[in-house]
C-alpha cells in the first residue's frame, strides 16, 4: 500500500472542494454571496476573483496528485489557470471598472504561465522518454 495514500486522498478532496467553491461563485455569484459568503457589500467581480482563484487552487492539486514530483509544473499550470479565469472575469465583469490594459496584462501573464507549463511538460516527457531508452 501506498504509504502516501491518505494524503492523496486528502489533496483529492481538496481539488474537489476547490473546484466546487471556485466554480459556484464564476456561475452563481448571487447564490454564492447569499449561501456562503454573505460579507457586504456584494461584488459581482470580487466574487468571480474568488471563484478564479479557488479554481487555480483545484487545479493545483489535482495536478499534484498526477505529477507528485514536479512542483513546478503544477505551480505554472495551477497558476496559469488561476490567471487566465481571472483573465476572463476582467472580460466579463467589463462593465464594472478596471481598464483594458489591466485585461490584457493579466491576459497575457496567464498565457505566459501555461506555455512556461506545456514547456515543462513537454520536455519532462522528452527527458523521460530519453531515459527509459
Amino acid at each position: 500500500m501506498n504509504r502516501y495514500l491518505g494524503l492523496r486522498i486528502v489533496a483529492g478532496f481538496g481539488a474537489l472542494f476547490f473546484f466546487v467553491f471556485g466554480i459556484w461563485p464564476l456561475v452563481d455569484p448571487e447564490g454564492f454571496f447569499e449561501d456562503v459568503a454573505d460579507f457586504p457589500p456584494y461584488n459581482e467581480h470580487f466574487l468571480h476573483d474568488v471563484g478564479a482563484f479557488q479554481v487555480g487552487l483545484g487545479v493545483s492539486l489535482f495536478l499534484a496528485l498526477i505529477f507528485p514530483r514536479d512542483a513546478l509544473l503544477v505551480a505554472l499550470i495551477g497558476g496559469g489557470t488561476g490567471a487566465l479565469i481571472h483573465a476572463g472575469a476582467h472580460i466579463t465583469d467589463s462593465d464594472q471598472g478596471g481598464s483594458d490594459s489591466d485585461t490584457i496584462v493579466l491576459f497575457a501573464f496567464a498565457i505566459l504561465l501555461l506555455v512556461a507549463g506545456a514547456i515543462r511538460l513537454v520536455t519532462q516527457r522528452s527527458a523521460a522518454a530519453a531515459d527509459s531508452r
